[in-house]
């Protein structure tokens, strides 16, 4: 059994969250993206992802192991958008949704909506070192606050219907992926903006 490559496109957009997205309490909290800061390169390695800025400043993204606030829970170390996913949020709501904004750290250009059954649970990145492969896939669960985000929604008003139908509309992936840096081969590998990104099928040699 071999792997056979499908290439899917190659990055646009690398970035980390420095802290919460979600800001306030209960039940007003909102979505705040003023935390995400886009990076020259991303160093990937098994507590998660660290951004580094043009002038080698290192930036723990806040799922990342050694955050001081961590949100590390073991399976979103790493998290992936698509540009096509982008496209289809702007079509449902409003050009408010620039690509990035849901805050992934790896923004592939791909036209394509994309499934966890599409993606096939594994991501390969070309990077100057060699393969870094990405494992685990699942969905990144829309939250309520991110989808009032989309909506508009007015801090202080209660969701209803149109709330539910939305959050239902981002599931499945349209609001991102999380994965998970596999670090037997290499215990870092640095991805940076360009380097192509295929997934895997396995196929009988």
């Amino acid at each position: 059994m071999t792997a056979e490559l499908t290439p899917i496109g190659r990055i646009v957009r690398l970035q980390v969250q420095t802290a919460h997205l979600k800001r306030g309490e209960q039940p007003r909290r909102w979505y705040d993206p003023t935390p995400i800061v886009a990076t020259r390169s991303l160093r990937l390695d098994d507590g998660g992802v660290t951004g580094i800025d043009e002038d080698a400043t290192l930036h723990h993204d806040v799922h990342h192991r050694d955050h001081p606030i961590a949100r590390h829970r073991g399976d979103n170390g790493v998290s992936v958008g698509f540009t096509g996913h982008y496209a289809a949020m702007r079509d449902r709501f409003e050009d408010h949704l620039h690509d990035g904004i849901a805050g992934e750290n790896i923004l592939i250009e791909a036209d394509s909506v994309f499934t966890p059954e599409s993606l096939g649970g594994t991501l390969l990145v070309e990077t100057a070192s060699g393969m870094a492969r990405i494992e685990q896939v699942i969905v990144a669960t829309p939250c309520v606050e991110f989808t009032k985000f989309c909506l508009r929604w007015p801090r202080d008003a209660k969701p209803d219907r149109t709330v539910t139908d939305a959050l239902r509309f981002l599931d499945n992936g349209l609001r991102g992926f999380y994965a998970t840096f596999d670090a037997t081969s290499s215990a870092t590998t640095e991805i940076r903006i360009g380097d192509m990104v295929y997934t895997t099928s396995g196929t009988n040699s």
